[in-house]
Protein backbone atom coordinates (compact mmCIF):
# COMPACT_ATOMS: atom_id res chain seq x y z
CA UNK A 1 0.00 0.00 0.00
CA UNK A 2 1.41 3.63 -0.86
CA UNK A 3 0.39 6.97 0.44
CA UNK A 4 0.19 9.34 -2.66
CA UNK A 5 0.90 13.10 -1.31
CA UNK A 6 -1.63 16.26 -2.21
CA UNK A 7 -1.07 17.44 -4.89
CA UNK A 8 1.60 21.01 -4.59
CA UNK A 9 3.20 19.49 -1.52
CA UNK A 10 6.47 18.10 -1.35
CA UNK A 11 6.64 14.17 -1.44
CA UNK A 12 7.69 12.97 2.28
CA UNK A 13 9.42 10.31 1.62
CA UNK A 14 8.38 6.35 1.78
CA UNK A 15 6.39 5.45 4.68
CA UNK A 16 7.74 3.54 7.58
CA UNK A 17 5.29 0.87 9.41
CA UNK A 18 4.99 0.90 13.35
CA UNK A 19 5.47 -2.04 15.48
CA UNK A 20 1.86 -2.27 15.24
CA UNK A 21 2.46 -2.51 11.08
CA UNK A 22 0.38 0.68 10.74
CA UNK A 23 1.71 3.21 8.09
CA UNK A 24 2.60 6.86 8.75
CA UNK A 25 4.39 9.51 6.61
CA UNK A 26 8.05 9.65 7.49
CA UNK A 27 8.91 13.12 9.15
CA UNK A 28 10.99 14.98 7.76
CA UNK A 29 14.84 15.30 9.45
CA UNK A 30 15.53 18.07 12.01
CA UNK A 31 11.74 20.13 11.95
CA UNK A 32 9.91 19.78 14.73
CA UNK A 33 5.99 20.18 13.54
CA UNK A 34 4.52 22.89 16.00
CA UNK A 35 7.86 25.14 15.20
CA UNK A 36 7.28 28.45 14.40
CA UNK A 37 7.51 29.80 10.93
CA UNK A 38 10.84 31.95 10.57
CA UNK A 39 9.97 35.89 10.85
CA UNK A 40 10.00 37.71 7.33
CA UNK A 41 12.39 40.52 7.04
CA UNK A 42 10.96 43.31 5.36
CA UNK A 43 12.74 44.48 1.74
CA UNK A 44 14.84 47.50 1.67
CA UNK A 45 12.68 49.79 -0.47
CA UNK A 46 10.10 49.37 2.50
CA UNK A 47 12.26 50.20 4.53
CA UNK A 48 13.11 53.08 2.68
CA UNK A 49 9.29 54.41 2.18
CA UNK A 50 8.81 54.03 6.29
CA UNK A 51 12.14 56.30 6.14
CA UNK A 52 10.77 59.17 4.22
CA UNK A 53 6.80 59.23 5.73
CA UNK A 54 8.72 60.00 9.13
CA UNK A 55 10.54 62.71 8.03
CA UNK A 56 7.64 64.54 6.53
CA UNK A 57 5.69 63.74 9.46
CA UNK A 58 7.92 65.39 11.40
CA UNK A 59 8.62 68.36 8.81
CA UNK A 60 4.33 68.43 8.64
CA UNK A 61 4.64 68.48 12.64
CA UNK A 62 6.69 71.37 12.79
CA UNK A 63 4.82 73.55 9.77
CA UNK A 64 1.75 73.05 11.77
CA UNK A 65 3.38 74.39 14.74
CA UNK A 66 4.83 77.31 13.29
CA UNK A 67 1.79 78.20 11.89
CA UNK A 68 -0.54 77.72 15.22
CA UNK A 69 1.76 79.87 16.43
CA UNK A 70 1.64 82.62 14.25
CA UNK A 71 -2.23 82.26 14.56
CA UNK A 72 -2.11 82.46 18.12
CA UNK A 73 0.14 85.52 17.93
CA UNK A 74 -1.82 87.67 15.40
CA UNK A 75 -5.75 86.64 16.75
CA UNK A 76 -5.85 85.29 20.59
CA UNK A 77 -2.06 86.46 22.80
CA UNK A 78 0.87 87.76 22.61
CA UNK A 79 3.90 88.93 24.25
CA UNK A 80 5.23 92.35 24.40
CA UNK A 81 8.12 93.97 25.57
CA UNK A 82 7.52 98.04 27.57
CA UNK A 83 9.83 100.09 26.33
CA UNK A 84 10.14 103.65 28.35
CA UNK A 85 8.73 105.29 31.14
CA UNK A 86 5.16 106.58 30.22
CA UNK A 87 3.40 103.95 32.20
CA UNK A 88 5.73 104.33 35.28
CA UNK A 89 5.08 103.37 38.02
CA UNK A 90 2.20 100.84 37.02
CA UNK A 91 4.46 99.29 34.13
CA UNK A 92 8.16 99.83 34.00
CA UNK A 93 10.83 99.67 31.06
CA UNK A 94 11.57 96.00 30.28
CA UNK A 95 8.96 94.52 31.50
CA UNK A 96 7.39 91.44 30.08
CA UNK A 97 3.41 91.50 29.12
CA UNK A 98 0.81 89.05 28.03
CA UNK A 99 -1.80 90.42 26.02
CA UNK A 100 -5.46 89.30 24.85
CA UNK A 101 -6.59 90.21 21.42
CA UNK A 102 -9.56 87.78 21.72
CA UNK A 103 -11.91 90.73 22.19
CA UNK A 104 -10.34 92.79 18.82
CA UNK A 105 -10.54 89.69 16.77
CA UNK A 106 -14.10 88.71 17.51
CA UNK A 107 -15.49 92.55 17.17
CA UNK A 108 -13.78 92.21 14.02
CA UNK A 109 -15.13 88.95 12.51
CA UNK A 110 -19.05 90.47 13.87
CA UNK A 111 -18.32 93.75 12.02
CA UNK A 112 -18.39 95.79 15.62
CA UNK A 113 -15.91 98.23 17.09
CA UNK A 114 -14.39 96.97 20.08
CA UNK A 115 -14.33 99.16 22.69
CA UNK A 116 -12.47 98.47 26.06
CA UNK A 117 -13.34 99.88 29.59
CA UNK A 118 -12.31 102.90 31.03
CA UNK A 119 -9.04 102.19 33.00
CA UNK A 120 -8.12 99.28 31.18
CA UNK A 121 -4.61 99.38 29.75
CA UNK A 122 -4.55 98.89 25.46
CA UNK A 123 -1.76 98.39 23.36
CA UNK A 124 -2.54 100.34 20.01
CA UNK A 125 -1.15 101.60 16.28
CA UNK A 126 0.05 105.07 16.39
CA UNK A 127 1.26 107.30 13.28
CA UNK A 128 2.71 110.06 13.04
CA UNK A 129 4.45 110.35 16.30
CA UNK A 130 7.64 112.50 15.70
CA UNK A 131 10.90 110.64 15.11
CA UNK A 132 8.98 107.47 13.47
CA UNK A 133 7.96 106.59 10.45
CA UNK A 134 5.01 104.65 9.53
CA UNK A 135 3.03 103.67 12.42
CA UNK A 136 4.44 102.66 16.14
CA UNK A 137 2.95 100.43 18.86
CA UNK A 138 2.41 102.09 22.27
CA UNK A 139 0.90 101.06 25.61
CA UNK A 140 -1.54 103.75 27.55
CA UNK A 141 -4.46 103.54 29.79
CA UNK A 142 -8.26 104.24 28.35
CA UNK A 143 -9.25 107.69 30.17
CA UNK A 144 -12.35 108.59 27.96
CA UNK A 145 -14.94 106.49 26.33
CA UNK A 146 -16.95 107.31 22.84
CA UNK A 147 -19.57 110.24 22.92
CA UNK A 148 -18.20 111.64 26.34
CA UNK A 149 -17.12 115.25 26.69
CA UNK A 150 -13.04 114.87 28.17
CA UNK A 151 -11.70 118.45 29.42
CA UNK A 152 -7.80 118.85 30.43
CA UNK A 153 -7.13 121.85 32.67
CA UNK A 154 -5.62 123.03 36.08
CA UNK A 155 -3.63 120.00 36.32
CA UNK A 156 -6.40 117.57 36.21
CA UNK A 157 -8.62 115.51 34.12
CA UNK A 158 -12.25 116.08 33.84
CA UNK A 159 -15.25 113.54 32.35
CA UNK A 160 -18.84 114.94 31.24
CA UNK A 161 -21.55 112.31 30.07
CA UNK A 162 -25.06 111.24 31.28
CA UNK A 163 -24.02 109.27 34.49
CA UNK A 164 -22.05 112.17 35.43
CA UNK A 165 -23.28 115.82 33.75
CA UNK A 166 -21.46 117.69 36.13
CA UNK A 167 -18.25 115.81 35.64
CA UNK A 168 -15.94 113.35 37.69
CA UNK A 169 -12.46 112.83 37.64
CA UNK A 170 -11.16 109.54 36.07
CA UNK A 171 -7.44 109.62 38.20
CA UNK A 172 -9.91 110.17 41.74
CA UNK A 173 -13.06 107.83 41.04
CA UNK A 174 -11.20 104.68 41.83
CA UNK A 175 -11.20 103.03 39.24
CA UNK A 176 -7.56 102.68 38.71
CA UNK A 177 -4.36 103.77 40.86
CA UNK A 178 -1.58 106.03 39.45
CA UNK A 179 0.98 107.57 41.32
CA UNK A 180 0.70 110.85 39.28
CA UNK A 181 -1.08 113.95 41.56
CA UNK A 182 -1.13 116.16 38.20
CA UNK A 183 -2.16 116.07 35.15
CA UNK A 184 -0.41 118.84 32.51
CA UNK A 185 -1.51 120.03 29.07
CA UNK A 186 -5.15 121.55 28.10
CA UNK A 187 -7.68 119.55 26.32
CA UNK A 188 -11.22 120.12 25.47
CA UNK A 189 -12.99 117.65 22.87
CA UNK A 190 -16.46 115.52 22.58
CA UNK A 191 -15.06 111.90 21.61
CA UNK A 192 -16.84 110.54 18.56
CA UNK A 193 -18.71 107.37 18.22
CA UNK A 194 -15.63 105.21 17.71
CA UNK A 195 -12.94 107.38 19.90
CA UNK A 196 -11.20 107.06 22.76
CA UNK A 197 -8.75 109.25 24.95
CA UNK A 198 -5.99 107.57 26.37
CA UNK A 199 -3.27 108.76 28.71
CA UNK A 200 -0.12 107.34 30.21
CA UNK A 201 -0.11 106.87 33.93
CA UNK A 202 3.32 108.60 34.50
CA UNK A 203 1.16 112.57 33.14
CA UNK A 204 4.39 114.39 33.31
CA UNK A 205 6.38 112.21 30.69
CA UNK A 206 3.85 110.59 28.35
CA UNK A 207 3.11 111.25 24.55
CA UNK A 208 -0.53 110.86 24.37
CA UNK A 209 -4.42 111.84 23.33
CA UNK A 210 -2.98 115.02 24.92
CA UNK A 211 -0.56 115.68 22.42
CA UNK A 212 -2.09 113.74 19.10
CA UNK A 213 -5.73 113.43 20.17
CA UNK A 214 -7.87 110.57 20.47
CA UNK A 215 -7.41 107.54 19.28
CA UNK A 216 -9.99 105.17 16.87
CA UNK A 217 -11.53 101.92 18.40
CA UNK A 218 -9.72 100.63 14.86
CA UNK A 219 -6.27 101.61 16.14
CA UNK A 220 -6.52 99.10 19.24
CA UNK A 221 -4.13 96.03 18.85
CA UNK A 222 -5.06 94.26 22.12
CA UNK A 223 -6.01 94.39 26.19
CA UNK A 224 -3.14 94.05 28.72
CA UNK A 225 -3.87 90.74 31.07
CA UNK A 226 -0.46 89.61 33.20
CA UNK A 227 2.96 91.18 33.61
CA UNK A 228 4.86 88.12 33.65
CA UNK A 229 8.48 89.57 34.37
CA UNK A 230 9.67 90.19 36.40
CA UNK A 231 8.86 87.60 38.13
CA UNK A 232 8.27 89.30 41.91
CA UNK A 233 6.13 91.41 39.71
CA UNK A 234 3.87 89.19 38.37
CA UNK A 235 0.48 90.89 38.02
CA UNK A 236 -3.43 90.20 36.89
CA UNK A 237 -4.59 93.33 34.92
Amino acid sequence: MEIIPPKNQPNPGPAYKSPDNELYPRPQSGIAADRPAPPVTPPPEYKERRGSHGVLSTVGLFISAFLIAILLNTFVIQSYQVDGESMQNTLMNNDRLIVNKIPRTIARIDGHQFVPKRGDIIIFNQAGLPGYIGEKQLVKRVIGLPGEHVVVGDGHITIYNKQHPEGFDPDKAGIYHIDAKVTSQNYDGVLGPNQLFVCGDNRPNSEDSRYFGPISTDQVVAKLVLRILPLNKTQKF
